[in-house]
């Protein structure tokens, strides 16, 4: 980059003519700075890992802040690296995070019980009791499903709760002592309205009611965050709050916030699907596709969460718990392999070379079979996973067809769920926009995914930033939106005129040996649960 050009990126950074986004994922918290372009100019990472503690995916307290202040640090130490400027001040902020799960304070502020993540599948009875009650789906990942499994449990804590809240909106409340959360997570909190854009007040009502004689000290709406939505002030960054941030002490200050929200509504913005008949699939270490809706849907199914974009339009999501884990695995097994023989590969080159493979193989995968549950899955109605491998002796057993079972089942149980949406309820999508780590090997994650959904699948350039880069768009919407400029206008007008993709449309071939794999992987769930029953 020349010295002109550096300079001026050095002054939009000084005058704070930038956007922030950091988005707590699974493994990785990504922070990107953002021009008044849209580009990111600097990044930041930290890496994490979820910890499995007496039966719970867990993340503590310190692992968050060590990760939000190592993610910001590093950022910071980029932009001095790249520019040689230092971060005083940021035009506004926005945080992102893994979506449900449970966190549960006091009035004191102190958390009540380790944070459940999206991850546990732990809460079953309480998902069938409010499903049943509410004549809406209730995943076992949200919130309330947590809370309420807690009460049927007993949990001494319940009395006490003063906050419940997700990942994101725990990270904004400590830094801006707003207890808000954007309308997409709060979704996957509890049932929202959207023409109120707000929770749903009739299951709100019937709750409270279920669970009126355990004599609890709140109601429902007490220990709620405020629902907001795209483009509203949800704070600003105080004395303490930029302390934490940055313990430097460099940062200032009085930063405004956009509404927290979770990776799915990022996802959404930073792949701009939150059109009517827009989707996209966001495949990492879980992988979920979301479809936004011209209509309702005809029935209540279970393998189908209803949640919103955050405008708040809605929208139906197929989740599964499983994606790239296993087949990360396999390639690591790979990579140990070369380095034994004395072959040090780097890890993007293996997984071209792997991944590429794949391509080569049948489009039924040969007659192999896999499942990487790693954890629970509840469109399969899994409680625990096994990851499990099985061919029958006639297989055709070669690197093409392994590699390719394994990529075909990181999205099965996704499938599943698609399926229901395509084939029972008739939903179209005119078009479907891929990201995350699947898709980072050019064209065969995409072109599985086109497979699997019979509908051409488009990667953007910027598909690599992801949910970091989704919410620092919104909050650079919050500072710039014009009056009455709505979301979707803001994305298409804006941040993605004239941008270009790559698109690859559905191979019949391949569309129909996909479904013949689907065939198999249904059959063998039973493989599957012999697994989850046995191996203990």
């Amino acid at each position: 980059m020349e010295g002109n050009a550096i300079n001026k990126i050095k002054d939009i950074i000084t005058e704070g003519r930038t956007t922030l986004g950091i988005e707590l994922g699974s493994t990785r918290i990504k922070a990107v700075l953002m021009d008044e372009n849209y580009n990111a100019i600097a990044t930041g990472k930290h890496d994490w890992e979820n910890r499995y503690i007496d039966n719970i995916w867990t993340y503590t307290i310190e692992d968050i802040w060590e990760g939000v202040q190592g993610s910001y640090r590093d950022l910071t130490e980029d932009v001095k690296r790249k520019y040689g400027a230092t971060i005083t001040t940021i035009g506004a902020i926005g945080f992102s995070a893994m979506m449900h799960g449970y966190m549960a304070f006091n009035k004191s502020g102190d958390i009540l019980v380790p944070f459940r993540t999206w991850r546990n599948t732990i809460t079953g009875p309480a998902a069938d009791k409010l499903t049943d009650l509410f004549q809406f789906n209730i995943p076992q990942r949200w919130s309330i499903a947590h809370l309420y499994q807690a009460i049927l449990n007993k949990e001494e804590h319940v009395s006490e709760i003063d906050y419940l809240i997700t990942l994101e909106g725990y990270v904004h409340w400590k830094l801006t002592g707003e207890k808000v959360l954007g309308i997409g997570d709060c979704a996957g909190m509890f049932p929202v309205d959207s023409t109120t854009k707000d929770f749903n007040e009739r299951m709100i009502k019937q709750f409270d009611e279920l669970v009126a004689a355990e004599g609890l000290p709140w109601k429902l709406r007490d220990i709620l965050p405020k629902v907001m939505v795209a483009g509203e002030l949800a704070g600003r960054l105080t004395d303490e709050g930029a302390k934490l941030l940055d313990p430097s002490g460099n940062l200032k200050p009085g930063i405004p916030f956009c509404p927290p929200e979770g990776d799915a509504g990022t996802g959404m913005v930073a792949t701009n699907s939150v059109a009517k008949r827009t989707s996209n699939v966001s495949a990492g270490t879980s992988v979920f596709a979301m479809v936004v809706l011209e209509q309702e849907l005809k029935k209540v199914h279970k393998e189908i969460d209803l949640v919103v974009t955050p405008a708040g339009d809605p929208v139906a999501m197929a989740h599964s718990n499983n994606c790239t884990s296993d087949l990360n695995a396999w390639v690591s097994l790979f990579g140990e392999f070369a380095k034994s023989i004395g072959v040090d590969i780097e890890t993007p080159k293996l997984y071209d070379v792997l991944y590429f493979k794949a391509l080569e193989g049948d489009a039924d995968c040969g007659g192999l079979l896999s499942y990487g549950y790693y954890s629970g899955e509840h469109i399969t109605h899994f409680e625990e996973g096994r990851p499990l491998f099985v061919r029958q002796p006639d297989a055709k057993f070669n690197l093409a067809n392994f590699m390719r079972v394994h990529l075909y089942t990181a999205l099965g149980a996704l499938k599943t769920g698609l399926d229901i949406l395509f084939k029972e309820e008739n939903v179209e999508v005119d078009q479907v926009l891929g990201h995350g780590g699947l898709f980072k090997t050019e064209g065969v994650g995409q072109r599985f995914l086109a497979a699997a959904m019979d509908t051409p699948v488009t990667v953007m350039e910027t598909a690599g930033e992801g949910g970091a880069w989704g919410i620092a768009l919104l909050a650079d919407y919050m500072l710039r939106k014009d009056e009455n400029e709505s979301l979707d206008q803001y994305l298409s007008e804006r941040v993605f005129a004239g941008m270009t993709g790559i698109t690859i449309e559905p191979d019949k071939n391949e569309v129909e040996g996909f479904e013949q794999f689907m065939r198999l992987y249904s059959a063998g769930l039973a493989i599957e649960r012999a697994a989850v029953d046995t191996l203990r």
